[in-house]
């Protein structure tokens, strides 16, 4: 054992290798060791399996209004998946008309998750910031037309009253936990898990196979409408036995997971929850987010249950390395049996990383592994994973077991393709966009680029580097690889900044159009908590001395103009999400952005905006 491994606590990966092909026309074929082993035909097998062998063993948690977990066994989970599933074939719903479902994580969403995958009807958790966020409801009122829903739920009746109003047909019917909503008809849930079984479950389980369709997952909306990505049970189950291979450690012992991430989402509702399903572990689902007001709930859940490997997006662990330096305390227990952390939605930036090793060598005595991979919904969703314990911020790693990764030289790029029984057949009800999805040996056009670390050694694996469509050149004809650079630039901002967009396409110069992080701006400022106008915090002088030195650092490492911020502007509004500048995922789509603020970036370059700020 080397040196950099002596300092980590011992772990194993399942990505031995890689097998390099080089093609014509500069393209690369890459595919990982070992081979893909069998894997279930239908999840569903997993829940059966586990019901029998561990029955009274915790799958899914989550805290009652008293404070105290409520738990679904695996025999709990399984007879009410056949009591609900009961109930979704007596309303006959299909592919042609799914469940939607509106609201959070919680212990009847679960339930309902399960019992569509036992009799085979598709899913469909909607982002939550569509009907809760959203002011025109659009994007929701796509979301029906799309899928022409059989059934709709919402936890709250009453919280999502409006949501419904707007964009629920009135002929679909509506199932609540509790508080219909008025002047709407709804049933119950508990109605739903009252039903009584028969042999149809059993016969519907038998029917469903590898192509039956188990969700709709949505993607985020880089354009204004998101598209509903077809995913089968090979896809989930594939990818999930490709997760358990890359990560050995997952099926040595029931994993057990504490996470807020959203089901909406495939990181949160087919990854996280896969894991624990197809490796009979126990997810509690917590009830807080990397946000103020909410972290404290996550920080409280995590002081009670230690995980064996913890996902979050980055804003997550920033959070997180901050409480486990001010809590030595906390740090020994978080990190008692963890095994691994595990990042995604955005690059870590390597003072957090280095922060966690810290925190975890000195309450353990060794380093935690932190991976990451790349993998989208299309993939359902993990790619690739970091195999080496010697990582840092922005490795990818190899391709999982049974992906065929295709690098292909775009726009002095290499974006990566991919192929394999965990990439979706096709969007759902969209011919236009999976002819364009697709390139003629099959292989999914993914719009990432990716870079050996090493050229010299591919066997160390990728980075990423950045979205091809966001790139661009400037008017001397030099592309700007926009990705990295927006990272750096957000790494460098934290914590004032929330996200930038990079503009400059045919100019001379870079500029850059600055989100920032209210909160942590009224920090800088010294300004109480919720007091202020965005213009009066944004307009203190601490605060434009952070900016100004911002621009300052990153304009003294800029190589040449295609990394140097020449101009930057704060942003007054709000990323907006009606209008696509912003995800459900809260990140913000630049090219949204650009055209939606054409006139401000015109402005910029004309010196015609206010308060521009310039290297010095």
């Amino acid at each position: 054992m080397n040196a950099a491994a002596a300092r980590f606590r011992p772990m194993r990966f399942g990505i031995e290798s890689a097998v390099l092909e080089h093609l014509d026309g500069g393209q690369i074929d890459l595919h990982s060791e070992p081979a893909l082993q069998p894997y279930p035909h239908r999840l569903s097998d997993r829940l059966l399996r586990w019901a029998q062998e561990t029955p009274e063993h915790t799958y899914l948690a989550k805290r009652g209004p008293d404070g105290q977990w409520q738990r679904l066994s695996y025999a709990q989970a399984l007879q009410s998946a056949r009591a609900i599933g009961q109930a979704l074939l007596d309303r006959r719903l299909s592919a042609e008309r799914p469940l939607v479902i509106l609201s959070e994580n919680d212990l009847e969403h679960g339930q309902l998750m399960l019992a569509a995958l036992l009799v085979g009807v598709p899913i469909a958790p909607v982002s939550t910031a569509y009907s809760l966020i959203s002011q025109d409801h659009e994007k929701l009122r796509h979301v029906m037309r799309l899928l022409t829903p059989g059934l709709v739920f919402a936890a709250s009746g009453e919280r999502y009253a409006k949501a419904i109003a707007a964009a629920v047909p009135a002929d679909v019917e509506l199932v609540v936990t509790e508080a219909p909503p008025p002047g709407r008809a709804a049933t119950l849930f508990r109605e739903l898990a009252a039903s009584l079984p028969s042999e149809a479950v059993d016969v519907a389980r038998e029917a469903c196979g590898p192509d039956t369709v188990a969700k709709f997952l949505f993607t985020s909306g880089s354009t204004s409408l998101p598209k509903a990505v077809t995913t089968t049970q090979r896809m989930l189950c594939s990818n999930l036995q490709m997760i358990t291979q890359s990560l050995p450690f997952l099926a040595e012992e029931p994993p057990v997971l504490v996470d807020w991430l959203p089901w909406a989402h495939v990181f949160g509702g087919s990854h996280n929850t896969g894991i624990a399903l197809y490796n009979g572990g126990t997810l509690y689902i917590d009830d807080g987010k990397p946000v103020p007001g909410l972290i404290e709930r996550t920080l409280a859940n995590l002081r009670e249950i230690a995980p064996t490997i913890y996902f979050n997006v980055p804003k997550g662990f920033e959070e997180i390395a901050a409480a486990l330096r001010a809590d030595p305390a906390f740090a020994r227990h978080f990190f008692s049996r963890l095994r691994m952390m595990f990042y995604a939605g955005a690059g870590l930036s390597q003072p957090v990383w280095d922060s966690l090793h810290a925190s975890a060598e000195q309450a353990c005595g060794a380093r935690i592994p932190i991976g990451t991979g790349l993998g989208m919904t299309e993939t359902a969703p993990s790619a690739l994973f970091t195999n080496r314990l010697d990582v840092r911020s922005g490795d990818i790693g190899l391709p999982c077991p049974g992906v065929q990764a295709r690098l292909v030289p775009v726009d002095g790029k290499l974006e990566i393709r991919y192929r394999g029984p965990s990439v979706m057949p096709g969007y759902w009800r969209a011919p236009q966009a999976n002819q364009a999805a697709f390139d003629e040996q099959g292989y999914f056009r993914s719009g990432d680029a990716v870079r050996f670390l090493d050229a010299a050694d591919p066997q160390k694996g990728l980075v990423f580097d950045g979205r091809i469509a966001e790139d661009f050149k400037l008017a001397t004809g030099t592309w700007v690889s926009v990705g990295p650079l927006r990272a750096r630039a957000i790494a460098a901002g934290d914590p004032c900044v929330q996200d930038i967009v990079i503009a400059g396409i045919n100019r001379d110069e870079i500029a850059a159009l600055i989100f920032p992080q209210l909160d942590a701006c009224r920090r800088i400022a010294a300004m109480p908590p919720g007091s202020g106008t965005l213009e009066q915090v944004l307009a203190a002088p601490a605060v434009r001395q952070f900016f100004q030195q911002l621009i300052d650092r990153l304009a003294a490492a800029a190589t040449g103009s295609a990394s140097r911020i020449s101009r930057a502007l704060l942003m007054h509004e709000p990323a907006s999400l009606d209008t696509g500048e912003a995800t459900d995922k809260g990140s913000i789509n630049q090219r949204a952005v650009l055209l939606r603020r054409a006139g401000l970036v015109e402005a910029i370059y004309a010196d015609s905006a206010t308060d521009i700020i310039r290297p010095q």
